[in-house]
């Protein structure tokens, strides 16, 4: 099939690379013509595992392609999909739909025959409705569908989660479309995915509630963990007793940073503006944000509490600063709200991740980069393991570096207490 993804950013690039290599004709397109030209060139904007090599695989073969041509792209294909950023509103919670808008107006003229217009945007619930009006108003024969199929891709697992997905949603409220996508997916379900059609309000939905509920997972799990360390419970210990209930699942039942990246934080706060919108208290919801919120101000208080308060003048080093490991994401990592209240308290920042060197931390006050572990924690009072990467689950301290004095702060319990400590270091970590 011919498929054109509009916007390159995360969710248009993975999903466009993975239908080309199911065999797709697919032609990605963004009005950045820097952006377009590096992605010619095999140089990919973004940190995913596996994806510079399906990017060259299928743009040699020409079953991937790249451009600016918003009209042309859209004429030529049978399935357009929307993947462009639907970010919260500056000053708001509500979810800016700009580009999702300015997207259907560039492309309404553009329609020369049937198309499936798809949203795999993350959008409100009624946004399909809004589309298929302004779609309506320039063509009055209805020559196209319009759908709602959100993204499940986790960042560092996406291609894994394309290839492999647990269900593939599609929001369509006709015969023809669902027909022609429960084709296009076809490689996708002989491997046992669940197809689930729905109305295009309740797809909408659904991609929210998800990632709601996730948030709450994460939220929960975290506010276990800080019972349990006054209780001297180990948290590890709850998050396995749960997750062995089907009815739960041990998935996000990890205790650590808050939440973060591109879907979590603006996601929740977009379902309970739409809430609002329709008089409805998503009050679960709303106490989870709250919480998120928090929870980095706990993990600084901690980090006083190891370092005695005296911030002034201390060396702090924090091993990862994304919000996650396998992804170069910074979007709301905990990082982000520590290390400037560390900075300011008079702390000097040193910071290694293996996806490199992070212009948001680049104007702050004694933050530098580090290009190696070694370099990062040596001549350091605390060592903050932020980010789960494999990089930093075998560290031997004792044998990286010669001062033994500074603290461990185990920020994702990935090292065994038992280990660090029997090396001689103060180790400390989340909920144990």
């Amino acid at each position: 099939m011919k498929l054109c993804m509009i916007g390159t950013g995360y969710v248009g690039l993975v999903s466009g690379v993975c239908f080309s290599d199911l065999g797709n004709d697919v032609v990605c397109v963004d009005k950045d013509t820097k952006k377009i030209e590096l992605l010619k060139k095999g140089n990919i904007p973004i940190y995913e595992p596996g994806l510079t090599e399906l990017v060259t695989k299928n743009y040699k073969n020409g079953r991937l392609k790249f451009s600016n041509d918003l009209k042309k792209s859209v004429r030529d294909s049978d399935i357009i999909f929307i993947c462009v950023g639907t970010p919260t509103k500056k000053n708001g919670s509500s979810a800016d739909l700009s580009q999702v808008y300015n997207v259907i107006k560039e492309i309404t003229t553009s329609i020369n025959k049937y198309k499936i217009i798809i949203t795999k945007s993350t959008v409100p619930v009624t946004t399909g409705d809004v589309i298929e009006k302004l779609l309506f108003k320039k063509n009055k024969k209805k020559t196209f569908s319009v759908v709602s199929n959100p993204e499940f891709l986790r960042e560092g697992e996406a291609i894994r989660d394309f290839s492999y997905p647990d269900r593939i949603v599609i929001g369509s409220n006709d015969k023809k479309s669902n027909r022609i996508l429960r084709s296009l997916y076809a490689p996708l379900l002989s491997k046992g995915a669940q197809y689930l059609n729905t109305s295009r309000r309740a797809a909408e939905l659904i991609k929210y509630a998800s990632n709601a509920f996730l948030a709450t997972k994460i939220t929960f799990i975290n506010e276990l963990a800080n019972l349990c360390e006054k209780l001297n419970i180990n948290v590890e210990d709850i998050s396995i007793g749960m997750g062995l209930d089907k009815r739960i699942g041990g998935r996000f039942l990890r205790a650590g940073p808050a939440y973060g990246g591109s879907c979590f934080p603006k996601d929740t706060k977009a379902i309970t503006s739409t809430a609002k919108k329709h008089k409805i208290n998503l009050s679960v919801i709303k106490t989870v944000i709250k919480s998120n919120k928090h929870r980095s101000n706990i993990l600084l208080d901690r980090v006083y509490e190891i370092l005695g308060k005296k911030i002034k003048g201390k060396k702090i080093s924090f091993l990862g600063v994304t919000f996650k490991a396998n992804t170069d994401d910074m979007r709301d990592s905990s990082s982000l709200k520590m290390i400037p209240i560390l900075s300011k308290k008079g702390a000097i920042v040193n910071y290694f991740d293996p996806t490199g060197f992070k212009t948001e931390l680049s104007k702050i006050k004694n933050v530098r980069y580090l290009d190696s572990i070694k370099k990062t924690v040596e001549g350091s009072d605390l060592v903050i393991i932020h980010t789960e990467w494999n990089d930093f689950k075998s560290i031997n301290f004792k044998n990286l570096v010669k001062r033994k004095k500074f603290s461990i702060f185990d920020m994702r319990n990935i090292c065994s207490p038992i280990k660090i400590r029997a090396q001689g270091f103060k180790y400390y970590s989340i909920g144990r």
